[in-house]
């Protein structure tokens, strides 16, 4: 039995969280910031609401796979999806909301993260399939 805090169940519990955070910021943004934001700032709003969504969705996949075949590599990519999307989705609301435009610099590093994720993604894939 593993020890590691990183199972299936706490994928999905992830990949849900953010998801439904997702469809609320989405919301948000639609009805309650569309009168209140410059176009740019709402641009990154839907573009922060988006990538989250195509992350909590991947994060699903992480956890449903983790489930069937747990993997380090599965948990790696789970661990950097999660955190890029934090900072990823997270600046792009902060930059919107309070038009701090030095975030802006932080949100790369997101992106990274969000790639990197997709590798171990891909890695663990290729490693189960050679299994």
């Amino acid at each position: 039995m593993s020890t590691s805090i990183f199972g299936s169940q706490t994928w999905i519990f992830i990949a849900a969280l953010l998801g439904g955070l997702a469809v609320a910021c989405g919301a948000f943004g639609a009805h309650g910031l569309k009168d209140r934001l410059a176009p740019d700032d709402l641009a990154n709003w839907e573009t922060a609401a988006r990538y989250q969504m195509y992350h909590a969705l991947a994060l699903l996949a992480v956890g449903l796979l983790a489930a069937r075949s747990p993997s380090r590599f599965l948990n790696l990519g789970g661990i950097s999806m999660t955190l890029g999307t934090l900072i990823f989705s997270g600046c792009l609301y902060a930059i919107a909301l309070t038009g701090e435009r030095w975030l802006g610099r932080v949100v790369p590093i997101g992106g990274v993260l969000l790639i990197v994720g997709w590798v171990f993604l891909a890695i663990a894939a290729f490693r189960s399939a050679s299994a």
